[in-house]
């Protein structure tokens, strides 16, 4: 197991920095828009640390299943796979720490996964930090959740339930991305709508598959972890 992770952030390293990269890099938004996104995500965060203080004040068991999801967002985001004109696509692994605790949480885990990614693997940047957890830790995990709850509603299955958080919840930080680039940089001809209309269209080409392996994988690594641990409760209800 070690090896194999060893092996995961070795070859994160080796690969090249892109342009347009999911966790957007550092300097590549202007100043101003770095400090916008900053000032949407910190309420969010800040909300999270509340949860995070009161999931581990209910149980403090809940620690280890805090630490696993949250290794599970940081090795799963950092997997950068080439896409196409410059960019690269990965998965977002906010899917399984959202059905164990809820969205609040995973702007903490996400957020310190992004830091670490930033400072230590030069995956995205300290400037771009907040449009990038507000992308990944904020939007994603709140969108993932509505659609397990809305799922829930209509009587799906755990798996499929979990399935949909996870793919859903991929693709709405990837539509995140493409609408905080295009707005900085709006297309010559089709202006704005036209420069984030393409960027999703970029992403799109890997993260659907991305995704659909993503959501797979997090209801096969929750179905482990809730048989070993004999999570109480199983998902949200």
């Amino acid at each position: 197991m070690q090896l194999g992770v060893a092996g995961i952030l070795l070859t994160t390293l080796m690969l090249p920095k892109k342009a347009y990269a999911m966790h957007i890099m550092e300097g590549f938004l202007p100043m101003g828009w770095c400090i916008f996104w900053y000032i949407a995500f910190l309420p969010f965060f800040i909300y999270g640390l509340m949860s995070v203080k009161r999931i581990v004040k209910e149980n403090k068991q809940n620690k280890v299943l805090l630490a696993l999801s949250g290794a599970f967002i940081f090795i799963l985001s950092a997997l950068k796979i080439p896409s196409v004109t410059g960019s690269t696509s990965h998965p977002t692994g906010v899917g399984l720490g959202t059905t164990f605790f809820g969205p609040a949480v995973i702007s903490v885990l996400g957020t310190i996964c992004l830091l670490f990614q930033a400072l230590f693997l030069a995956h995205g940047g300290i400037t771009t930090l907040g449009a990038n957890a507000f992308s990944m830790a904020v939007v994603g995990p709140f969108v993932g959740y509505g659609i397990y709850k809305l799922m829930k509603k209509m009587n799906a299955s755990d798996a499929v339930s979990l399935f949909m958080c996870a793919f859903i919840a991929d693709l709405a930080t990837y539509l995140t991305t493409s609408i905080q680039l295009g707005i900085v940089f709006p297309d010559p001809a089709t202006g704005m709508v036209g420069s984030i209309t393409k960027f999703m269209g970029i992403f799109l080409l890997t993260q659907i598959p991305i995704g659909i392996a993503e959501g797979l994988l997090t209801v096969i690594t929750y179905n482990l972890l809730t048989s070993s641990m004999k999570v109480e409760g199983g998902l949200l209800q």
